[in-house]
C-alpha cells in the first residue's frame, strides 16, 4: 500500500502557506495606511493633509496603534466563546477593509475617525486569532513551531515592505486619498486568499474553543450595557466641563491600556478553568510581557517619531535618487525578511539555545542601543540641520535584531504558555504587550522637539538596556516557573 505523504509549506503544515499570504495582504493594507497616516494627520490643507499640530497628530498615530493591539483582546474572546478563530479572522478583515475604504473618501477629520474605529475593531477581531490558528497547525512539542512562527513574521514583513514603497510613495507624491484605496484593495485580495484555503484549517477551527452558554451570555450582555453607559457619561462630563479634546481621550485610553493586562492577568491566575501547572506558566509569562511593552514601545516608534525625524532631520536624497520620509518605513520588514533566514537556521540547529527569557533579555538591550543610536547625529551635529539617512538604517537594524529575538519567540511561547481555556484570549495578551507600549508611547512622544532629542533618545535606550540587563539575573526563575516548556 502506497504511503501518504504530508502536504508541507517549505517543511510546514501546508496551513501555514494560507495564513502566511492572507496575513501578508493584511499587514500591506495596515502598513501601507500607516505610512502615510501621520503625514495625512499634520500636513496642512493645501498639501492634501487635516491641518493637525504635529504634537497631536504624533499622539494620535501612537494611540491609534495601541487601540489596534488593545480590540485583540475582544477579538480572542470573541473567538475562544462566541465564533471560533476561523470567522472571526474572515469578519475581522472585512472591517479592516472597510476602514481603509472610508479613509479613501476626502470626508476629512470624520472619514478619519470612522476609519479608526473600524480598522481598530477589525484587526482586534484578525490579529490574535490568525496567530493562534498558527499555532493549532503545531503539537505542543513539535520543534519545528519556532521556525513556523517565524516564517509567519516573514509573511507578515513582505506585506509591511512593500507597502510603504508603494503606497506611501503614490499617497505623498500624488494624493493621500488613493494611498488609502490601494490599502483597501491588500486587505480585499487578503480575504480572497484566505477563503480560498478554508479547507486546509480542522473544524477546531471553526468552533469556539470555551463556548459561552445562555446564562453567562446574558451577563456578559449587561457589563457591556454598563460599560457603554459609563463610557458615554464620561464623554459627558468631560464635555460639561470643557475637557473634551483630543489630547484627554488619548490620556484615557492610554490608561485603560496599561490597566487591562493588570485585570487580564488577575483574572487568568484566579479563574477555577486554570491548573496549577497552567498557573505557574501564567506567572512566568508576566516578566515577558513588560519586556515586550518595552521592546514595542521602542519598535512601533518608526510610524511616530523616526517617522518625523525622516521627515524633518533627514536628508531625502540619495544621488539623484529622491526619497519619500515615508518610504523609511520599509527599513523595519526589510530588516526582518534580511534576518528571518539567519534565525530560521539558528532556532532550527542550535541545540543548547537560549530560553526565551535569555531571548527577550537581549533583544531587550538590542532595542535600547537602537534609539541610543539616534542620540548620535544630534550630539556630533546639533539638531538645527538634516543628517545623513545612513543614522536610521542604522537604528532599525539594530532594532530588527531585538524584533527576531522578541517578536517570533514571543508568539510562540505565548500559545506555549496559554491555558486552554483562555488560548485565543492568552494571544490577546501578547498583543496588548503592544498596546501598552505604545499607549506609553502616546504620552512620551509630547516629549519629543529637536531641542529634547538627544536626551529623548539617550533616556528611552538606557532605560530598555537595563530592563535587558534585570532581565538576564530572573532567567532561571522564569525557566522554572515556565512548568516544562522551553
Amino acid at each position: 500500500m502506497e504511503e501518504k505523504h504530508e502536504k508541507t509549506f517549505f517543511g510546514q503544515p501546508h496551513g501555514l502557506s494560507t495564513l502566511f499570504f492572507t496575513e501578508m495582504w493584511e499587514r500591506f493594507s495596515y502598513y501601507g495606511m500607516r505610512a502615510i497616516l501621520l503625514f495625512y494627520m499634520y500636513f496642512a490643507l493645501d498639501k492634501g493633509g487635516l491641518g493637525f499640530d504635529k504634537t497631536t497628530a504624533m499622539s494620535v498615530m501612537a494611540i491609534y496603534g495601541s487601540l489596534v493591539y488593545l480590540a485583540s483582546v475582544v477579538g480572542g474572546w470573541m473567538s475562544d466563546r462566541l465564533w471560533g478563530s476561523f470567522k472571526t479572522v474572515f469578519i475581522g478583515g472585512v472591517l479592516i477593509m472597510l476602514g481603509h475604504i472610508v479613509l479613501s473618501i476626502p470626508m476629512g477629520a470624520t472619514a478619519l475617525f470612522i476609519s479608526i474605529a473600524l480598522i481598530v475593531a477589525g484587526t482586534g477581531l484578525l490579529k490574535p486569532n490568525v496567530s493562534e490558528m498558527v499555532g493549532s497547525l503545531y503539537s505542543e512539542n513539535d520543534r519545528r513551531r519556532d521556525a513556523g512562527f517565524s516564517m509567519f513574521v516573514f509573511g507578515i514583513n513582505l506585506g509591511s515592505f512593500v507597502a510603504p514603497l508603494v503606497v506611501g510613495t503614490i499617497g505623498m507624491s500624488f494624493n493621500f486619498h488613493i494611498g488609502f484605496s490601494l490599502a483597501a484593495v491588500g486587505m480585499f485580495f487578503g480575504l480572497i486568499q484566505y477563503w480560498r484555503g478554508r479547507s486546509q484549517f480542522n473544524k477546531e477551527n471553526s468552533k469556539p474553543n470555551d463556548p459561552i452558554d445562555a446564562g453567562e451570555l446574558k451577563s456578559v450582555i449587561r457589563k457591556i450595557v454598563i460599560g457603554v453607559i459609563v463610557i458615554i457619561a464620561a464623554v459627558l462630563a468631560l464635555q460639561f466641563t470643557g475637557h473634551l479634546n483630543i489630547d484627554n481621550i488619548v490620556l484615557a485610553i492610554s490608561i485603560v491600556a496599561i490597566a487591562l493586562p493588570i485585570i487580564y492577568f488577575s483574572r487568568m491566575l484566579s479563574s477555577q478553568k486554570v491548573t496549577k501547572k497552567e498557573r505557574s506558566r501564567v506567572l512566568a509569562y508576566i516578566p515577558l510581557f513588560i519586556a515586550a511593552a518595552v521592546f514595542w514601545g521602542i519598535e512601533e516608534s518608526g510610524s511616530v517619531v523616526l517617522a518625523l525625524f525622516a521627515e524633518d532631520r533627514t536628508i531625502l536624497h540619495l544621488g539623484s535618487m529622491h526619497l519619500a520620509a515615508s518610504n523609511f518605513q520599509s527599513l523595519n520588514p526589510f530588516f526582518i525578511m534580511l534576518l528571518t533566514p539567519f534565525f530560521v537556521w539558528l532556532w532550527s540547529t542550535w541545540k543548547k539555545q537560549p530560553s526565551a527569557p535569555g531571548k527577550f533579555a537581549v533583544g531587550l538591550m538590542f532595542a535600547g542601543v537602537s534609539y541610543m543610536v539616534m542620540a548620535l547625529p544630534g550630539l556630533l551635529h546639533g539638531t538645527a540641520g538634516r543628517v545623513s539617512p545612513f543614522w536610521l538604517l542604522g537604528s532599525w537594524f539594530i532594532v530588527e535584531i531585538a524584533e527576531m529575538l522578541i517578536s517570533p519567540i514571543g508568539l510562540s511561547i505565548t500559545t506555549k504558555l496559554a491555558p486552554k481555556a483562555f488560548q485565543s484570549q492568552m494571544m490577546s495578551m501578547w498583543f496588548l504587550a503592544d498596546a501598552a507600549g505604545q499607549a506609553i508611547n502616546a504620552q512620551l512622544v509630547r516629549l519629543y522637539s529637536p531641542q529634547t532629542e538627544i536626551k529623548y533618545f539617550l533616556t528611552i535606550g538606557i532605560v530598555s538596556v537595563i530592563f535587558g540587563i534585570i532581565l538576564i539575573f530572573f532567567v532561571k526563575p522564569i525557566h522554572k516557573l515556565m512548568e516544562g516548556v522551553d
